[in-house]
């Protein structure tokens, strides 16, 4: 029998976010800061080639280091597929969503800002964003603890084409894929599965994350329109009660008292900000505003769950 949980899915978590903080260095200092954030007008190969060979390192270096770090610790078996769709109620199939985005627009910005044309920028970003999905999942197929999880795979492949698609259809990015966090009490009953501090729980969690579709209001109107370019309207997706996978296992309070979590759905409607939107003259601005766009930003919010609707004045 396999085990309640998928553990594996933290490490390739933290591997996935720290390939995404990568993709955002600096290779090479300039004295004059305006110009080199500013994306180049033609290919500028004093910018291409550092990058293709940090992308190249990053990306064999990740596979290296988690297979050292984590695969080697467990046995091996032949490939195999596995089936893991029931877990988390979904929630980190969201996760695969939102990571093959992110790494597919951060990586298409950094090749547009090298002046590689934007169908090629998108073309290389998105090929990055599933190459390194894909890995991952070919390693998972190879473990006897886990397996090659179609859906998974089928979550990558969503996240990478919502990306291109749009680049292909409009040229930007008119709806988004964002998260947001929250702590929540339930990881004190299972700090190993949920986190014992604010930033593994981050992480781990899924009861705390939200996963949002935001909407660029003003891009689905003709030019001129009033609406601010930034202003977006966001739907959200989360689950709250999980202590476990696919089901809860018995947890008890400090006093000794078993604890009894429902596990439920939970949707979202709320307002926000598109980062990349923000008007600024500062090329270093900018960039770190496209960084971080990956994260919805605080706001008023309507919560429907277990068949009532709730009202957030702010929420995380």
């Amino acid at each position: 029998m396999r085990k309640f949980t998928k553990k594996l899915k933290t490490p390739k978590k933290i591997h996935k976010l720290l390939v995404i903080c990568g993709f955002l260095t600096v290779f090479t200092p300039h004295s004059d800061a305006q110009a080199f954030f500013t994306p180049a007008p033609s290919p500028n190969y004093s910018r291409i080639v550092p990058l293709a060979i940090s992308d190249g390192a990053l990306y064999v270096g990740s596979m290296v280091g988690l297979n050292l770090l984590w695969y080697k610790n467990y046995a091996h078996s032949k490939f195999h597929f596995f089936n893991d769709n029931n877990e988390w109620m979904q929630m980190d199939k969201l996760g695969h969503i939102l990571t093959a985005y992110t790494i597919s627009r951060l990586s298409t910005a950094l090749y547009r800002w090298s002046g590689v044309k934007d169908a090629t920028s998108a073309a290389i970003g998105t090929s990055l964003g599933m190459a390194y999905q894909t890995n991952i999942e070919i390693f998972d197929g190879f473990s006897s603890a886990w397996g090659f999880s179609i859906g998974d795979m089928t979550a990558n492949t969503i996240g990478a084409s919502l990306f291109i698609s749009q680049q292909a259809a409009w040229g930007e990015q008119r709806v988004s894929m964002k998260i947001s966090f929250h702590p929540t009490d339930y990881a004190q009953y299972r700090p190993d599965e949920l986190g014992d501090n604010y930033l593994e729980r981050s992480i781990k969690d899924y009861n705390g994350q939200t996963y949002w579709l935001s909407f660029a209001i003003a891009s689905f109107f003709p030019k001129g329109t009033k609406i601010p370019g930034w202003l977006c309207l966001d739907f959200g997706y989360g689950a709250d009660g999980m202590v476990g996978g696919s089901s809860n296992p018995i947890v008890y309070n400090s006093n000794g008292d078993e604890m009894f979590f429902p596990r439920y759905r939970q949707v979202y409607c709320s307002l926000d900000v598109d980062l990349t939107k923000i008007p600024t003259n500062s090329g270093l601005l900018r960039t770190v505003l496209s960084a971080v766009s990956f994260i919805k930003i605080p706001a008023p919010t309507l919560e429907y769950s277990r068949h009532k609707l709730h009202f957030h004045i702010l929420y995380f």
